[in-house]
C-alpha cells in the first residue's frame, strides 16, 4: 500500500506542474512597458534648477537694495573716520570745560557753556549750574571733569549722537574732603557753521 500511495502522489504533482501557467518573456516585456518609468526627466530637473537660481538672484538683489537703504548705510560714523574724529574731539573738549569749575570762577564756566550748548542742553545746564553758583562758594568747591571714553554712534546730515563716559573729582576746601565719581551721558550734537554744538545731553 505504501508503494501505491507514493505513485499516486507523484502523478498528482506532475499534473499540477503541467497545469500551472508559465510566465513568458513576452508578458514580462509588456508589463514593463505598461509601467511608467521612475527615472526623473532631465529636462525638468534643469528647468527647476534654473528657476531656483533666478529666484535666488532676485532675493539677493532685493536684500542688497534694502541694506543700502537702511539707516546704517547713511551713518557716516561707520565710514567717515575724519568726521567722526572731529565731532568726537569737539564734544570731548566741550564737556571737559562745562563740567569743570572752581567756586571762585564760575563765570568762566558759564561763558564756556554758552558757547557750546544750544536748546534743551543749555536750558538743563543753566538750571543745574544755578545750584552750583549758590552752593560752591560756601563749600569752596572745585570740580574737575575729564572724558574717559566716548563713541560716536550715529553721524549724518549735520547731526551726531554720542555716548560719553566721564570721570569727575571734587574737592571741598571748607572741610578738606574729596570725592570721585563717574557719569555717563547721551549727547546729541549739531553742526553750526564750522563748529559742533551740543543740543541735548541726557544722563544715563
Amino acid at each position: 500500500m505504501t508503494a501505491t500511495a507514493d505513485t499516486e502522489t507523484d502523478a498528482d504533482a506532475d499534473v499540477t506542474a503541467e497545469t500551472e501557467p508559465e510566465t513568458t518573456a513576452e508578458e514580462t516585456t509588456e508589463e514593463a512597458a505598461g509601467k511608467p518609468s521612475r527615472r526623473p526627466d532631465l529636462s525638468l530637473i534643469l528647468l527647476l534648477a534654473a528657476a531656483v537660481l533666478v529666484a535666488a538672484g532676485v532675493w539677493f538683489t532685493l536684500e542688497a537694495r534694502s541694506i543700502s537703504a537702511a539707516p546704517s548705510a547713511a551713518n557716516s560714523a561707520l565710514t567717515d573716520v575724519g568726521a567722526t574724529a572731529e565731532v568726537n574731539s569737539a564734544v570731548t573738549v566741550a564737556l571737559d570745560k562745562i563740567f569743570s569749575y572752581s567756586y571762585d570762577r564760575t563765570d568762566v564756566t558759564e561763558k564756556a557753556a554758552a558757547a557750546v550748548l544750544r536748546g534743551k542742553a543749555l536750558e538743563s545746564y543753566n538750571r543745574l549750574f544755578a545750584q552750583v553758583r549758590e552752593k560752591a562758594p560756601a563749600q569752596k568747591l572745585v570740580l574737575t571733569t575729564r572724558v574717559s571714553s566716548s563713541a560716536v554712534q550715529e553721524l549724518g546730515g549735520g547731526k551726531a549722537r554720542l555716548l560719553v563716559f566721564l570721570d569727575q573729582a571734587a574737592v571741598r576746601a571748607d572741610n578738606n574732603s574729596s570725592t570721585a565719581a563717574a557719569a555717563q551721558l547721551s549727547i546729541t550734537a549739531e553742526r553750526e557753521g564750522d563748529n559742533w554744538v551740543i543740543t541735548d545731553l541726557i544722563p544715563r
